[in-house]
C-alpha cells in the first residue's frame, strides 16, 4: 500500500513536529525568563514583543531561517525587553516614552472631545467601559476617566458622602 506521504515529505513532518515542539518549549522558557509582566498588563511594547517573539520563533519551526538563529533572536528580544522594564523603573521619563501616559477623557463634568477624538474613543466606548468597569450607567458619578497606556478605560469615582 502506497504511502500518502513521500518518503521525504515523511522525514520533513517528523522534522516539523520536532522543531516545533523544541520551540514552544524554548517560547515558555523566554516568556518565562521574560517574567509575567508580558502577559500581564500588555503595554504597546508588550504587544511588540509577543508578536515579534511569535514571528521569528515561527520561521524557526518551518525552518524557513535556521533554528539556533531564531532562538538567538527570540532570547534578544527577552533580553532587550526586561533591559528597558528596569531602565524603565529607574528612568520614569524613559518608562513613559516608551509605554506610553494615561490621557484624561472626562474630568470635572466634560468629555475631553480632544483626547476622545486624538485616541479614536467614542462616547459609546466611554460608556461601555463605564458599566463594565463600575457597573454605574451615569458619568455624573464619575470624577476622573483615564485611556490607560494598556488601553483600557480606568474610572475614578466621585466621593460619596
Amino acid at each position: 500500500m502506497d504511502s500518502l506521504l513521500g518518503s521525504g515529505e515523511d522525514l520533513s513532518v517528523i522534522q516539523m513536529g520536532f522543531r516545533a515542539f523544541i520551540m514552544f518549549m524554548v517560547a515558555l522558557f523566554l516568556v518565562r525568563l521574560g517574567g509575567i509582566r508580558i502577559l500581564g498588563r500588555k503595554s504597546g511594547v508588550d504587544f511588540v514583543i509577543i508578536i515579534m517573539l511569535g514571528s521569528v520563533l515561527a520561521r524557526g519551526i518551518v525552518g524557513a531561517s535556521p533554528f539556533l538563529s531564531t532562538v538567538s533572536a527570540g532570547f534578544v528580544m527577552i533580553i532587550i525587553n526586561k533591559i528597558l522594564s528596569q531602565v524603565s523603573v529607574r528612568l520614569p521619563y524613559l518608562g513613559s516614552l516608551v509605554k506610553g501616559r494615561p490621557a484624561v477623557l472626562y474630568k470635572n463634568g466634560k468629555i475631553r472631545w480632544d483626547q476622545m477624538d486624538r485616541l479614536g474613543v467614542s462616547r459609546t466606548d466611554l460608556l461601555t467601559s463605564l458599566r463594565l468597569e463600575t457597573n454605574s450607567m451615569h458619568l455624573d458619578e464619575v470624577d476622573v476617566a483615564f485611556m490607560e497606556p494598556n488601553g483600557r478605560i480606568s474610572f475614578i469615582l466621585k466621593d460619596k458622602l
